[in-house]
């Protein structure tokens, strides 16, 4: 079986993030990294060279494909900021409606700017995520 192209990297987030060019991306790449990093609690890593993420779950397919994947995460893209493990818990589908401007899709969360969504809801899309992946999928 093809190993998983996104893998966590030792590449710093710190030098990702101040390569960001466009000053939007950049200054809310800054922000979703200081907003994972306090509703996670856990320290950011390169997953990749594009996604910055938080924590970690290993999961295993019907297909018998299993690896490990960031629990949440985001990346600061040309077109939008791209936000990952937000979408799949059970309270998403109540808080998404009013998020504010956003689109989903592929499994995920996109954002033009972090001033278009209500960063507290952002905030428990964030930790339902998170817990989500880590302890309610994981229950022995």
């Amino acid at each position: 079986m093809a190993e998983n192209k996104t893998q966590a990297t030792g590449a710093s987030v710190d030098e990702f993030l101040a390569a960001v060019e466009h000053p939007i991306r950049h200054s809310d790449g800054l922000r979703l990294l200081e907003l994972m990093t306090e509703v996670t609690g856990e320290k950011a890593q390169m997953w990749g060279p594009t996604i910055v993420g938080f924590g970690r779950y290993h999961y295993k397919y019907e297909t018998g494909r299993e690896g490990d994947s960031a629990a949440v995460g985001f990346s600061p893209r040309k077109a939008s900021l791209s936000l990952y493990g937000l979408i799949y818990s059970p309270e998403a589908e109540a808080l998404l409606p009013k998020l504010g401007k956003h689109k989903t899709g592929a499994g995920c969360l996109y954002v033009n700017k972090l001033e278009d969504v209500d960063e507290a809801l952002l905030a428990e899309l964030i930790r339902a995520g998170y817990r989500h992946v880590t302890t309610e999928l994981h229950r022995p």
